[in-house]
């Protein structure tokens, strides 16, 4: 068959995009074109196979089918392959590599499917030549397509190679939430090379890599997605024609270097230094260099280029991989919302929401959308030319309680130095929040937390509240709102309380007292201090001079901190989680103390306890309510283990020890056992700081000491703590 013969093709494109792949194809100048499941069919001579694999921004692969015959059975496959004649389009001594894929097909194997059909190749050349071809899986000399429905089997060549989604210009071994066929669809869906065409701007104000800039600038210039391409797959392929690839390479490129000269404004932006400086190295790969800005900048910054008063915003925000963190990214949708709203009025937008968050406009159009297997939908908005005029304030209720809640706080804050506190908790009942501000030494922060609300509430209504909250707080705060950080608490159980919720890892260094701590904002549940029992803290920093501190179930180790810098001869910190020990450890470096005298001890802190033979003079015991990690035995409810646990603590105490008690759990009532066995003062009011006096039930505290006259266990078989 020559090179000029009209032959079928099948272009296949990711799940939802063959109309619109076909439709790219017959731009593209293919005929016959025929959208059909995974793709779309065309007819074309050669050359127009290596059209489409040159500038289809949207295919993944282009396939020229040379074979279909019926098989019930892997013989009958054999025998099916056996009868083309592959030495007209493999050398007996090239590599190939063998795709199969069925839908309901005789063969449910995929790779026993494979395998008998390389077999068939394989068989054939060895036996017309001696020699046989080797397989490559990577970058074979042929890759062959086997597709089998049923029992109807279509044999092809690919005529791409690898993926035609994988361009050339994306730094290697960088995975990236956007494959650039995906990016190209969504330009497509955006209408891009019409706006492009009228001079219009474009902006990704969350850029990450780069690669929907780098697409739309492809598109808008007219340069063919494939030129950076080093290796097709049908440049091995026997029945290649280099002559009628070269003249369609030499004729992109012409087209090519026209379009860069009308390119129109472009900017891409990103608040993450890494994601600045790999998009700057992709842009700069495929050809872009100086033609796209790109600079770091907050997503409330970002701003369209000068001069420009229509284009397309296009961005692909974060979804979230665990559940729950989707709706925890609801601030940045609504931020996005606001930036577009009130920066680029006049503008379209193109945003792949896979978060399922309303940004705060309603989407002109949207579709179905699928990236990788996660369902998306793909919203585009019209920004009117008067969105940037102001609205009213939402939330304006809870607006005034938080700045009335900062003004009875400040002077307080400011007499004790208290840089981290609560604003507000849930004082409202519509606005069932925490919000927590944090005063770090790269400036203040805001850690809200929704309390999970009960049943009972309606989802619409109080998703409309929390995006009102939301959009509220920072402006109220004075905290930019980039700045603002947002979970959902909900009970944990068993061992979700070591579990790690995010990789974000927006880690702060606050100062508490004349102790400097790290918190982490955003992946736990809790950040690593907790703020109700800062006069605890503070009590054992002042009473911990010369004295040795066992902290049982530490956690991030923010007593232990407040002991050592307060002058404590020693102490033992215990804890579960070697992730909070190391925690507990970089504390201590932060000033300046090891564990040469504060030493970390990973273990199940009561089974330690229930063999401690050491001699303490305080113990700080934090217990969480209620646990059965699979790293304890057994189990631990706080309400029905916490006498033994206690009478094992006082054991471990001097004769002037104290052990602080404490939990959070409000249904908890003293054994009053406790108190007929040893001396028991109750300091809960006491311990709970000006900050949480609206919540009272947030924790209970007791000192806990020897009953005068019973026997120091230092005298007899304990030690002293070294």
């Amino acid at each position: 068959m020559g090179t000029h013969t009209c032959r079928r093709y099948f272009a296949t494109a990711p799940n939802g995009l063959q109309d619109l792949l076909a439709e790219e194809l017959r731009w593209i100048g293919l005929a016959g074109v025929r959208p059909q499941r995974g793709g779309a069919a065309f007819e074309a001579a050669l050359a127009g196979g290596y059209r489409a694999c040159l500038w289809s921004r949207l295919a993944n692969r282009v396939l020229l089918p040379i074979a279909q015959f019926e098989a019930d059975d892997d013989d009958a496959l054999y025998r099916g392959a056996s009868a083309i004649d592959w030495s007209s389009h493999l050398a007996a001594d090239a590599t190939l590599a063998v795709d199969f894929t069925g839908i309901k097909a005789a063969i449910s194997h995929s790779r026993f499917g494979a395998q008998r059909v390389k077999d068939a190749v394989v068989d054939q050349l060895r036996e017309a030549s001696g020699a046989r071809p080797s397989v490559d899986l990577r970058t074979p000399d042929v890759r062959i397509n086997v597709h089998m429905h049923r029992s109807s089997v279509t044999v092809a060549i690919d005529l791409s190679g690898e993926s035609l989604h994988k361009r050339g210009y994306r730094e290697t071994g960088i995975s990236a939430p956007l494959k650039e066929n995906l990016a190209a669809a969504m330009l497509y869906r955006a209408g891009w090379p019409e706006i492009a065409a009228e001079g219009g701007g474009f902006v990704d104000p969350m850029c990450g890599s780069g690669t929907l800039a780098i697409e739309a600038a492809w598109m808008a210039s007219d340069s063919a997605p494939g030129l950076l391409r080093t290796r097709f797959g049908f440049q091995r392929w026997r029945g290649h024609d280099d002559a009628a690839w070269k003249a369609l390479v030499d004729d992109a490129l012409d087209r090519q270097e026209a379009g860069l000269e009308r390119l129109p404004p472009m900017a891409a932006f990103d608040h993450d230094r890494q994601a600045v400086r790999l998009a700057m190295a992709n842009i700069e790969k495929a050809g872009l260099e100086g033609r796209i800005h790109v600079e770091r900048r907050e997503l409330s910054a970002a701003s369209m280029p000068a001069g420009v008063e229509r284009g397309l915003v296009a961005t692909n925000p974060p979804y979230g991989e665990r559940i729950g963190e989707q709706h925890e990214l609801l601030p940045l949708y609504l931020r996005l919302g606001e930036t577009l709203r009130t920066r680029f009025p006049g503008w379209r937008a193109i945003v792949l929401n896979g978060a399922a968050c309303q940004i705060g406009l309603k989407p002109e159009k949207s579709w179905q959308f699928f990236n990788g297997p996660l369902e998306c939908r793909l919203e585009r908005f019209e920004i009117g030319a008067g969105s940037a005029a102001s609205r009213t304030q939402p939330a304006e209720d809870l607006v005034n309680r938080l700045q009335k809640n900062e003004r009875q706080l400040r002077k307080w804050l400011k007499r004790h130095g208290v840089s981290c506190y609560r604003l507000y908790d849930a004082d409202i009942p519509e606005y069932a929040l925490a919000v927590d501000v944090y005063g770090s030494e790269a400036g203040e922060w805001l850690h809200v937390q929704e309390y999970e609300p009960p049943g009972s509430v309606d989802a619409g209504r109080a998703q409309a509240r929390l995006r009102a909250a939301l959009s509220a707080i920072p402006a109220a705060t004075g905290v930019a709102p980039e700045r603002m950080v947002f979970k959902v608490r909900r009970r944990q159980r068993g061992s979700e309380q070591y579990q790690r919720m995010s990789e974000q890892s927006r880690t702060l260094v606050v100062r508490e007292a004349s102790c400097r701590l790290e918190v982490n904002l955003t992946d736990y549940l809790d950040t690593g201090l907790f703020l109700d029992h800062r006069p605890v803290r503070h009590w054992l920093g002042e009473h911990a001079r010369d004295k040795r501190l066992l902290n049982l179930f530490c956690y991030t180790g923010a007593a232990t901190v407040h002991a050592a810098v307060g002058g404590a001869a020693a102490s033992t910190s215990v804890d579960l989680s070697k992730t909070y020990l190391a925690w507990l450890r970089r504390n201590l470096a932060l000033n300046d103390h090891d564990e040469r005298r504060h030493r970390t001890v990973h273990a199940d802190a009561r089974e330690w306890l229930a063999n401690c033979r050491e001699s303490f003079d305080l113990i700080f015991l934090d217990p969480p309510s209620f646990s059965n990690s699979k790293r304890m035995e057994g189990s631990l409810d706080i309400q029905r283990d916490h006498s033994e646990m206690i009478d094992r603590a006082v054991a471990c105490l001097s004769t002037e020890g104290v052990l602080v008690f404490s939990t959070n759990l409000r249904s908890f009532r003293l054994d009053a056992g406790i108190a007929a066995r040893h001396d028991v003062d109750d300091r809960s009011g006491w311990s709970i700081p000006k900050d949480f006096e609206r919540n009272r039930r947030i924790h209970q505290c007791w000192f806990i000491r020897r009953r005068r006259g019973a026997p120091d266990p230092s005298d007899s078989e304990r030690s002293p703590a070294r």
